[in-house]
């Protein structure tokens, strides 16, 4: 239960944007829920999926993390990766998770136990409790999987995008939508990993009707297969689409990373997010955003990760400024 005369904020999303967003906001007085993307099918993921037949473990692993309360040796074990053997690339958190699911039968109390043993400052939801797939068409082909959807060129191209099956919202989710003071989107990977939650049934409806205030936080980079050139404005019409309805606010970056990350961007085809078109009638706050600490690569991780991220304390600021609530 969470605290009373405590705001409800719900963080949708998945991976290390909803990883630094709850990260950020764990030291003040809210109560935190996670609402977590299932559609994740990577490596590791991916794996346990296929051969265990469990729900994807991975994004809800990062939002327990980021929460936990638990001392730094129990947060880097939950993260710790295999380097070697059959093991290698899996995470110790995806593997407890998956035993857990195992053992109790159901990924909800797994996703419960976890954040016991972790002690976590708020709430972490799986978003539907569906084995739901990732699909795509793009042109006329039809992709699926999150996986290969993150790796096939969308821009322009993207039909349309939907989960196999539909997927219905976790009760939890929904009761969490409707007692909201503040849903806060963003970011992350626009099409993998936030969209999928809003394409569960019941989801975007219960944003759309809950009278919380919407904020969208804008990705730093573009993602080249995905939304090249993308601006501030496309991103949250991106956004808008799915939901059905306005966002209320938009927080953004407007400072450029150093020189030397952007050429290793631009090798990649990625760059900043351009912020010269804002999306109109909505509240918009734009500040330096960005994080000078560089995410060392972990090690027995295969992925290339990003280099550009969020400072929680900056985003932190931001946010509590836009909730209306002095830091």
């Amino acid at each position: 239960m969470g605290k009373k005369g405590w705001k409800n904020v719900v963080v949708i999303g998945g991976g290390t944007g909803t990883f630094t967003v709850l990260s950020a906001l764990k030291k003040y007085p809210l109560n935190l829920t996670a609402i977590v993307s299932m559609a994740d099918d990577g490596f590791s993921t991916g794996i346990l999926r296929d051969e265990l037949g469990v729900l994807p473990p991975g994004d809800v692993r990062q939002c327990l993390v980021a929460l936990s309360s638990s001392d730094m040796l129990m947060r880097q074990l939950m993260s710790y990766r295999f380097e070697k053997g059959a093991l290698k690339g899996h995470s110790f958190g995806n593997l407890l998770l998956s035993a857990l699911e195992k053992i109790t039968g159901s990924f909800d109390s797994a996703v419960e136990k976890t954040a016991e043993i972790l002690r976590i400052r708020g709430r972490v939801i799986p978003v539907t409790l569906d084995k739901v797939t990732l699909m795509a068409q793009v042109g006329k082909r039809i992709i699926r999987g999150e996986n290969n959807i993150q790796q096939t060129n969308l821009n322009g191209s993207l039909k349309r995008i939907w989960l196999k099956p539909g997927g219905h919202a976790n009760p939890k989710a929904l009761a969490a939508l409707r007692s909201a003071d503040a849903i806060i989107i963003g970011p992350g990977n626009l099409y993998a990993s936030l969209v999928p939650d809003l394409l569960v049934r019941g989801i975007s409806k219960a944003v759309h009707k809950s009278r919380a205030k919407k904020i969208f936080i804008c990705n730093l980079m573009t993602k080249a297969e995905h939304t090249h050139d993308f601006t501030v404005a496309d991103y949250a019409a991106e956004i808008e689409k799915y939901l059905g309805s306005k966002i209320d606010a938009v927080i953004y970056n407007n400072k450029l990373p150093e020189k030397a990350l952007l050429k290793k961007y631009a090798r990649e085809g990625e760059t900043p997010t351009r912020w010269d078109i804002l999306p109109e009638g909505r509240k918009l706050v734009g500040a330096n955003l960005i994080s000078h600490r560089l995410s060392p690569r972990q090690k027995g991780d295969i992925w290339n990760r990003s280099l550009v991220r969020h400072e929680p304390s900056r985003l932190a600021t931001v946010i509590l400024r836009v909730l209306g609530i002095k830091k």
